[in-house]
């Protein structure tokens, strides 16, 4: 009996590929540009010029044809889904699913109506890294209508370091303050409305922290781990 495979490609044996933003700043384990994160192996793919302040403040329409290139490399490598290093390119997940022919997620906020769902009426608190310019737009990119759903967008912009060591791409960074600025965002929030009964970190810098806000405020937190490992075990299995 014959055993015969196929070729064609440079490497072999990569299950998801990650689109990352052009920057420099720390990624620890847990973030999802550190190949550390992963128990299962992942392609990264830098898309040059676009620098996370340019993707998290200013992003427009205009600027997805590097994206899709990008991602249309990714899936000529042999990918069997894509991702991306930054929730705010949520703004092109209808236009990138239509011309890929694997499954592709921009952002966890795709998980938004599931998790509303699970919690009745209680509200979602989503986190993300500047409330300011993550819009309704975004969100619905990913979701469809959120008219229904009870959530509210907080941001950690206001604080003095998580979100301008990644926005601003530092150097270096003091972790240990970055988790705490998260911890006291939803602290402050929780302390004006206690309704919530999930936390989704629309941050793919946030997951690192996800147990120390699940160990402190004992609410579920889903994060961008949470669907990327959902999608690998759906495409994968075991």
């Amino acid at each position: 009996m014959s055993n015969i495979v196929t070729g064609g490609l440079n490497v072999y044996g990569y299950d998801i590929g990650v689109l990352m933003l052009d920057s420099k700043f720390p990624r620890i384990v847990g973030d999802v540009g550190n190949a550390k994160t992963w128990k299962y192996p992942v392609l990264f793919r830098k898309v040059n010029g676009k620098t996370p302040d340019k993707v998290v403040l200013k992003l427009t329409m205009d600027d997805i044809k590097p994206f899709i290139d990008a991602a249309k490399e990714l899936q000529k490598q042999g990918v069997k889904a894509i991702t991306t290093s930054c929730g705010f390119l949520a703004l092109f997940q209808r236009e990138l699913a239509q011309i890929l022919d694997v499954p592709i997620f921009t952002s966890a906020l795709i998980m938004l109506p599931m998790i509303s769902r699970m919690i009745g009426n209680k509200k979602v608190l989503v986190l993300t890294a500047n409330s300011d310019t993550l819009t309704k737009r975004h969100i619905e990119s990913v979701c469809g209508s959120i008219d229904g759903i009870p959530m509210k967008v907080v941001g950690t912009q206001h604080k003095p370091n998580f979100t301008h060591f990644t926005v601003q791409n530092w150097d270096s960074v003091d972790i240990d303050l970055c988790r705490q600025e998260i911890i006291d965002t939803i602290d402050e929030e929780l302390k004006k409305d206690s309704d919530y009964g999930a936390i989704l970190f629309e941050c793919t810098n946030m997951p690192p922290h996800s147990d120390a806000v699940r160990q402190k405020f004992g609410l579920p937190v889903f994060d961008f781990i949470s669907l990327m490992n959902f999608v690998h075990y759906s495409v994968f299995g075991e």
